[in-house]
């Protein structure tokens, strides 16, 4: 009885058959339709165990450390580059897809400042014959400069926000906040990935603060989040500035933030009213507060929003704890001037306590005025830290 025997189709030496399909099969000349494998002498002829390159250059920013990727910069935050080389090596190996069990490991070598060798060591079975190989790959570190880099080193800008306020200057805690919000801003932009986000420049100016961002987005977030907090108006206007390779116009936005008149805490006599000062809660659409006459919320016409024509008495840190002297009535009340120090009547208003022995005064050209206590053993404080009786009824 014959046996069929298949041949190396290359030296003609018997091998067993392979299982029908394997890519690895070489079709038998002889015998169309049927699979054969090279000999073992003849596959490991030309058998690689790992595809490796020859070098590797790893493009650096010498500024941020950001590493070239693809077509990109990416932040990788890295100040040994150790496993950047290490990382672009492993991308770049290749294993033979006949190995089976493989097992690897690697050895940076640091040469210089700018040259990594990277060993690996690999192991593997093939065909059931263990085999292992030794290869290393040296790496460049090229330190170049990111376009984020360049373009902050070259003072590039797009947007500027304007923090400026209605018939004043802004205050150092509101100048404070703005250029927090706009760090703020763009570290949340940075956090998605986002590399074009940055702050340029902050200058103050003499009427207030001038912010240089990167790009016109960013510049109005900053604007609506500080009138977020701080109420006002924003107001935008485009300047052409130049064209882009594609022939595209390029526009530079200035976003003009204008903060109120009034701040929480001001107390302020509006005109054309009998009503008694007002003490500002909120400068949020109109201006709202309460009346330091008589207790009552106070809230001004659509017409006036935020800045109804008045002048500015004091602030509430401006007040002073006198001595209540006695409770008149339920509208009127004796304490002493905190000037004079003589008894004086004043308006009772309805937060205020007929059990207190003192009480935060305002002395001004409208006389002297009962404030609300800003932390009271009872009650709540707004949202901009001073004691609103009526905040339950809103």
């Amino acid at each position: 009885m014959s046996e069929s025997r298949a041949f190396c189709p290359r030296c003609g030496d018997p091998v067993p058959d392979r299982s029908a399909g394997d890519p690895e099969a070489a079709t038998d000349p002889l015998r169309p339709g049927t699979e054969v494998e090279l000999c073992d002498s003849c596959y490991f002829d030309d058998f690689d165990f790992v595809d490796a390159p020859e070098r590797i250059e790893v493009r650096v920013c010498a500024r941020c450390g950001a590493v070239y990727r693809g077509n990109r910069w990416v932040d990788v935050g890295a100040k040994d580059y150790t496993d950047v080389a290490l990382e672009a090596v492993s991308e770049a190996l290749a294993v033979h897809v006949d190995v089976e069990d493989v097992a690897w490991q690697v050895e940076p070598e640091q040469v210089d400042e700018n040259a990594i060798r990277i060993h690996a060591y690999f192991t593997g079975v093939v065909r059931g014959t263990p085999v292992e190989e030794q290869v290393t790959v040296p790496v460049r570190i090229a330190r170049q400069t990111c376009q984020r880099c360049g373009r902050i080193a070259g003072d590039y800008y797009a947007s500027i926000v304007q923090i400026r306020a209605e018939g004043r200057t802004p205050t150092s805690e509101e100048l404070e906040r703005a250029e927090e919000i706009a760090n703020q801003v763009v570290a949340d932009m940075e956090a998605t990935g986002d590399r074009n986000a940055f702050v340029t420049e902050v200058g103050e100016t003499d009427d207030g603060l001038d912010i240089k961002v990167s790009t016109n987005k960013i510049g109005k977030k900053i604007a609506n989040k500080t009138v977020e907090e701080f109420g006002g108006s924003v107001n935008d206007a485009e300047t052409l500035v130049t064209e882009d390779e594609d022939g595209n116009e390029v526009y530079r936005v200035t976003f003009a933030v204008r903060l109120p008149p009034y701040r929480p805490g001001d107390v302020i006599d509006l005109a054309d009213d009998d009503g008694g000062p007002v003490l500002v809660r909120s400068a949020h659409g109109n201006l709202k507060g309460t009346r330091v006459t008589t207790g009552e919320r106070y809230e001004a016409d659509y017409e006036e929003g935020d800045s109804p024509e008045a002048r500015k008495l004091g602030e509430r840190e401006d007040g002073v704890e006198t001595t209540v002297v006695t409770v008149e009535d339920e509208n009127a009340v004796q304490v002493l001037d905190p000037e004079t120090f003589r008894a004086k009547t004043v308006a009772r208003p309805d937060y205020f306590d007929p059990d207190a022995e003192t009480v935060p005064v305002l002395k001004s050209r409208e006389g002297v005025h009962i404030l609300p206590d800003p932390d009271p053993d009872t009650g709540d404080e707004d949202d901009d830290g001073y004691y609103d009786p009526y905040e339950d009824d809103a």
